[in-house]
């Protein structure tokens, strides 16, 4: 009964374990430590996990407790949500964690307000000592720096990134003999990415492969498949029609998926839409409208009220090698800017989209 009133009014700030992980206790775990300073960067707040001194004082979900000061933390928080300049927090990495040296407050007001990262500058722990962990934390980062991918590709065993480094060259000398030219490294990546990592990923999820496999991730299915299918052409059969879907060559595969309906791959979707905001000189007006509706990526014309003249809707076809905003920049400067009596653009790509079927504006 005594246990049970104890149990009772106690609060789960009094468990040892109720509060942000120790970066010293941390730090103490590593070898032959060397520091790197990364500069100002954004940082995902999900990825801070712990504090330098103060990991007393914050819960495990970065809240501040009972006894700290809560003035400063209300005002920091009212400051973040009024949209004014913080100075950036102070943080310490360990491979893909971080702790902070300074900016606790921040942190957790910037967590509690519901936000997804935040301005910090970083000085990251390299560790010397020879663990598997350690070994794929170095084998992923050479494989992004190099590449310039998202970094979205979640690997558990080391040597797999460098499988894929080596896919992505094969799809570069591809790329190079096709076009005659030389294709920049990054830019074949980034369509090995569009055209082959992504749609095939996709095929992977939506055949559920993954509950047969549940301490790998969707990357790791990839290389196997990939691996088996491409590189030493062994007869799989993974119970979901998936080696029915694939050609036995990578570039095989990939010339299929762009053949496919874009519905069906919405992340390979070869057209880009955008909006282009226009001032102009008012005396050609008219004439402005009829040149740019005579374009044939123009969509839609709008002469409009208010800071703005005309609203026009283009859409682009996508080119895998180049970056959209790329795409998008060489259209309104060569296509849009040029047009007489045009004073000043601003081009407005859209997020999520949602059309409504058979709308006509």
């Amino acid at each position: 009964m005594t246990n049970f009133f104890k149990n009772l009014f106690s609060s789960k700030e009094d468990e040892p374990q109720n509060h942000i992980s120790s970066f010293n206790e941390q730090k103490t775990q590593e070898e032959d430590v060397q520091f790197i300073d990364h500069g100002i960067k954004t940082v995902d707040l999900d990825h801070i996990i712990g504090s330098v001194g103060k990991y007393h004082d914050f819960d495990s979900q970065f809240r501040p407790k009972k006894h700290v000061l809560e003035k400063r933390f209300l005002d920091i928080k009212k400051a973040m949500r009024e949209g004014k300049d913080l100075p950036p927090v102070r943080l310490y990495q360990i491979r893909n964690d971080y702790y902070v040296l300074d900016g606790n407050h921040r942190v957790s007001a910037a967590k509690e307000l519901g936000r997804f990262d935040i301005q910090a500058k970083v000085v990251e722990l390299l560790s010397a000592k020879n663990t598997m962990e350690n070994l794929l934390y170095l084998e992923r980062n050479k494989f992004y720096k190099k590449t310039g991918l998202p970094e979205k590709i979640d690997l558990t065993e080391a040597g797999k990134y460098n499988f894929l480094e080596k896919q992505i060259k094969k799809h570069n000398d591809h790329l190079t003999n096709i076009s005659g030219e030389e294709t920049e490294f990054k830019k074949a990546a980034q369509d090995w990415y569009n055209t082959i990592y992504t749609p095939l990923t996709i095929i992977i999820t939506n055949g559920n492969l993954i509950k047969y496999f549940p301490k790998r991730s969707i990357a790791d299915l990839y290389t196997y498949i990939t691996y088996h299918h491409w590189e030493i052409t062994s007869t799989r059969q993974y119970g979901i029609g998936i080696d029915r879907l694939i050609p036995r060559s990578m570039e095989a595969f990939r010339t299929a998926m762009l053949e496919k309906a874009t519905p069906d791959y919405p992340e390979m979707k070869r057209s880009i839409t955008a909006f282009v905001l226009i001032n102009i000189n008012t005396s050609t007006h008219v004439k402005i409208l009829d040149k740019l509706f005579a374009i044939n990526e123009v969509q839609e014309v709008h002469s409009v009220h208010g800071t703005i003249d005309i609203l026009v809707k283009i859409i682009l076809k996508r080119d895998f090698l180049a970056s959209d905003a790329e795409i998008i920049a060489e259209f309104v400067d060569q296509r849009i800017r040029r047009i007489p009596g045009i004073n000043r653009t601003q081009t407005v790509i859209p997020g999520i989209s949602r059309v409504k079927e058979g709308f006509i504006c």
